[in-house]
């Protein structure tokens, strides 16, 4: 038999081209999803994950064991333990960490904005260059004590540059380390907040400050085994502690793995569903031949065995071609995209897997066929497949799977949406998609006819023709509804999450900056000045006093805010504040040496002037060292307020970098102290571009997938009805009008194909904003992109007419009397 197989693969080699074509797009795609995941992750690690990304472990507390922590943060390593470590490990260990410390220049200017004047932090720096994170853009690094980089962010807004010197630990307060004074010899930027200083020194000068009360050792990357661990403390794999953190950012949503999942599974369901239709159609064309190897004496299992060797070659050589393709697209898609995302090692376990997958999918899709073509009697002809009928058993069969995976596939999506699991949430998607496929030949060629009543009596013979095989008419449909179903959701889903990520985010930080003064009123002119700065949307002045409160030994403004929502990006939500109470920016009552130790409800006392008055406190944050007092409370502290406090609501593109540095500036002529929240808003916007980009990614591959399963089941369709169009020629239709006529089906095909699409996706969206977003976002609203759906719709609906150009073609260029003459 091995014979005859490379006799069939010569003799049906251009019919084998359209299975191979689509099992190499199917594992193009596969690895084009590899790729991408990959890309999105190593564009986090470049910039979040970048101090780990030479590591291959990250070792950090133990959650789950007591240990010594800095008073500063309780979940951080015990700071003698994180010392030993890293002096054990030496220049394959690199810490993360902070301490807070008074600061001033060389001239005694001190150094910190806002509230923060006066202060600075100061990180380490690992001794060994590729564990260094942070990106030089300026002078060197430091080699040795006495020197130190300083970030670009804090060196323009201090007007500071390479060779100037500052003196950090002023007074002794810096925990035993005294005053120290340091030579800035480079300018670097450091991606990662959570790591983030405005100085860094080498690791023998930070542990100097060991005895500081902010000191703290957060994480240590470690380059090979970090050999015996330290009580207290677990190692991880460097790129799972970084998607973790991730994905506790996204509120417990590990969104590549869910990404990788949903498009993985789109398009092994494609490629099933094409190579299946595939290899039927090749096969039912030569059940003739098939039976005259039976006459001739060739066994069931040796034509089975043939005709699955055929399958395999054209799988292998296709899975190759594929994963092949699929790199070199990848890295070019990462390549144009650029940054969020960047330039991946080779995902190997992924590639094999898509080409192991491709394989294993072309001999699963052809397993079907084969079992149908050795059942045919040896003496049978060759006849077309029978259409899926009801009232026969195979019908009645494929229609109650068809109805028990519709029930299956809903039962389990309410279960998710009831339970909030993001694993019922994908299976149940799965099981009631394939439903609806399998369901397809009853369900697709009545919405047809709608479809060709809608568009007039001229496209009756065309309806007629796409719903004669309604097994033909649901599978050139299914492939187009696939990557409609996945773009509709996708994108739905994706606008969802970013406007709810947005909004708790402006809810986190609605004031993109602050400036106060408390010695005295704000000038009148000044907020025409931040006006005319470029990047500056809009600005509010506040009325207020200034105050002292109970438990913190600075003053602070106290402020009522009625119009906030003009520059708020919450709406003003974080001002309602009830009689009674203040409303605390948590993070700013942090400093080196004191904290405010109110919990949410506490009471506090406010005093200004000769009056006081008892509040209870709220907690939340993103506006500065200022109290939100209703009008009625303020008007119980003083009879006149004044203007201590102006916020700045600045422009989406604004150059955050240049924006800061010209407010900083502008606070220091009028004595003014300013705040911001921009760069915070900045790492949250990269990581979310990065998400993005991704699933945009993906999505063009997916569509691109769905055009070339329409064409290549449309190809393989005009194959099939050779005859028919010959005969249609033979009575009379030009060239013109056979291609017009296929044009019209596929397009009545595409547009049923998008209708069902988009209610499924728009339904699927659902079930995960249910399931996903609003546990971890209670506020949020499902969101449409209509106006992106509109585009993706469009196009979907075109790609029925762009993909019959080719089969109508090469159908028109057949001739009757060939196309009439059997095989």
């Amino acid at each position: 038999m091995r014979t005859v197989v490379l006799a069939s693969l010569r003799t049906y080699a251009r019919r084998y081209v359209a299975a191979g074509v689509a099992v190499a797009v199917s594992v193009a795609f596969v690895a084009v999803v590899g790729v991408l995941v990959s890309g999105a992750l190593a564009g986090i690690m470049q910039t979040d994950g970048s101090p780990f990304r030479a590591a291959d472990v990250v070792v950090e507390a133990d959650p789950d064991v007591p240990h010594r922590s800095p008073a500063c943060c309780p979940e951080l390593m015990d700071p003698a333990v994180a010392i030993g470590l890293v002096d054990r490990l030496g220049n394959d260990a690199g810490a993360t960490g902070r301490v807070q410390v008074p600061a001033e220049t060389g001239s005694g200017t001190p150094l910190g904005t806002g509230d923060g004047r006066g202060e600075t932090t100061v990180g380490p720096i690992a001794d060994a260059p590729d564990m260094r994170w942070q990106k030089l853009v300026a002078g060197r690094f430091p080699a040795g004590p006495g020197e130190a980089v300083m970030h670009v962010w804090d060196a323009q807004s201090q007007k500071i540059a390479v060779g100037d010197r500052v003196r950090v630990g002023v007074g002794g307060g810096a925990g035993g380390a005294g005053t120290t004074d340091l030579a800035v010899v480079g300018l670097v930027e450091s991606p990662s907040t959570w790591t983030q200083a405005s100085l860094y020194v080498t690791w023998a000068q930070y542990a100097q400050w060991r005895g500081h009360p902010s000191f703290h050792v957060g994480e240590i990357a470690v380059r090979g085994n970090p050999g015996p661990l330290p009580p207290g403390t677990v190692a991880i794999p460097a790129m799972r502690y970084v998607t973790d953190s991730l994905t506790r950012l996204n509120n417990g949503t590990d969104a590549f793995a869910v990404m990788g999942v949903v498009f993985t599974g789109a398009a092994l369901l494609v490629s099933a569903l094409v190579i299946a239709n595939t290899f039927a159609v090749l096969f039912a064309r030569r059940e003739r031949e098939f039976a005259l190897l039976r006459c001739v004496g060739a066994t069931r299992r040796q034509v089975t065995g043939s005709v699955r060797h055929e399958a395999a070659a054209v799988g292998a050589l296709a899975s190759l071609a594929g994963t092949l393709a699929g790199v070199g697209l990848g890295y070019g898609l990462v390549a144009v995209l650029g940054a969020p995302l960047a330039v991946p090692a080779l995902p190997v376990p992924w590639l094999a897997g898509a080409f192991a997958l491709g394989l294993l999918v072309t001999l699963g899709a052809s397993w079907l066929p084969t079992r149908l073509v050795v059942r045919v009697h040896p003496l049978a002809a060759l006849r077309p497949q029978p259409v899926l009928d009801a009232r026969t058993a195979t019908g009645r069969v494929r229609l109650a799977t068809a109805a028990l995976l519709l029930v299956a596939g809903l039962a389990l999506l309410a279960a998710a949406v009831l339970r909030h699991d993001r694993v019922l949430m994908l299976t149940g998607g799965a099981t009631l998609f394939i439903g609806v496929l399998l369901v397809g030949p009853r369900l697709v060629p009545p919405l047809v006819r709608v479809a060709g009543t809608l568009l007039g009596p001229g496209a009756r013979p065309a309806t007629r023709n796409a719903v004669r095989n309604p097994r033909r008419t649901a599978t050139t449909t299914a492939a187009l509804m696939v990557g409609v179903t996945l773009a509709v959701a996708v994108l739905t889903g994706m606008a969802t999450w970013r406007t709810a990520m947005d909004d708790h985010r402006d809810t986190r930080l609605p004031i993109d900056a602050t400036l106060a003064s408390l010695d005295r009123p704000l000038p009148a002119e000044l907020p025409d000045e931040v006006r005319s700065i470029p990047g500056v949307e809009q600005t509010l002045v506040v009325d207020g006093a200034v105050a002292r409160i109970s438990a913190w030994d600075a003053p602070i403004a106290v402020v009522a805010a009625p119009d906030a929502g003009k520059v708020a990006r919450d709406g003003g939500e974080f001002t309602h504040v009830q009689p009674g109470t203040i409303v605390l920016d948590h993070e700013a009552f942090r400093g080196p040496h004191s904290e405010l130790r109110i919990p949410p409800g506490g009471r506090v006392t406010v005093r200004a002037g000769d009056r006081q008055v008892e509040l209870t406190v709220v907690r939340l944050g993103g506006w500065g060292r200022a109290g939100v007092v209703a009008p009625q409370t303020l008007a119980q502290l003083t009879d006149t307020p004044r203007p201590h406090v102006l916020w700045v609501r600045t422009a989406d593109d604004a150059d955050r970098l240049r924006l800061t540095g010209a407010l900083n500036d502008l606070a220091g002529t009028v004595d003014a102290q300013f705040s911001d929240r921009l760069q915070v808003r900045a790492v949250s916007d990269r990581q979310l571009d990065v998400l993005t980009w991704s699933l945009l990614a993906f999505i063009g591959v997916s569509l691109a997938v769905a055009v070339v399963g329409i064409a290549n089941t449309l190809g393989l369709s005009a194959l099939e009805r050779a005859h028919e169009h010959a005969l249609l020629r033979a009575l009379g239709l030009t060239r013109r009008g056979l291609r017009r006529l296929l044009a019209t089906e596929a397009l009545l095909l595409a547009v049923v194909a998008t209708a069902l699409g988009t209610v499924l996706g728009i339904g699927f969206a659902w079930a995960a904003y249910r399931a996903v977003v609003r546990p971890a976002l209670t506020e949020a609203a499902i969101v449409v992109p209509w106006m992106s759906l509109g585009a993706v719709l469009v196009g979907a609906v075109l790609v029925g007419p762009l993909a019959a150009i080719l089969p109508a073609h090469r159908a028109a260029r057949v001739a009757p009397a060939a196309g009439l003459s059997p095989d």
